[in-house]
């Protein structure tokens, strides 16, 4: 199950990658918004990464303009690790060596054929599992639980 979310500014991509989505045969919770009536992008994306902070979806994916406010709003979930990714090198790293569990992109710079090609990169590149991504993973877990504490 893919969690998927978008506010106004990237809600016409955020329907084109569902439907690819579909194609492909993926199941998709959609988390909103659901047309292109100013909203706040937080409500959205902080929706999906609930989703999958808690395990009832595997991997996110966000869509807002530019990709960054998205982004940062998923990356407040503890939990999650959301890249904003504007080319399929930097989808494929952020799994490889990040374990990234939810994808950003911005409608307002990535057409639809690139956004395609980085998503499908993502969903399917898994985590290298060395033994230094992992560490580093695991220092960036800690010092979540550090700032949550203060």
């Amino acid at each position: 199950m893919i969690a998927i979310g978008s506010d106004h500014g990237g809600y016409d991509l955020k329907m084109k990658i569902i439907a690819h989505l579909q194609e492909r045969g993926l199941e998709v919770k959609d988390f909103g918004c659901y047309d292109k009536s100013s909203c706040d992008y937080p409500d959205f994306g902080q929706a999906a990464a609930r989703a999958v902070a808690d395990g009832s979806c595997e991997k996110g994916i966000v869509v807002c303009t530019t990709g960054i406010g998205i982004s940062i709003a998923a990356n407040k979930v503890k939990g999650i690790r959301c890249a904003l990714c504007t080319n399929s090198y930097l989808a494929k790293m952020t799994r490889l060596h990040n374990d990234a569990n939810m994808l950003a992109l911005g409608e307002g710079n990535t057409g639809v054929n690139l956004a395609v090609e980085i998503v499908d990169t993502f969903l399917d590149t898994p985590f290298s599992g060395e033994e230094k991504h992992a560490r580093r993973i695991s220092k960036l877990e800690m010092a979540a639980e550090e700032t949550s504490k203060d």
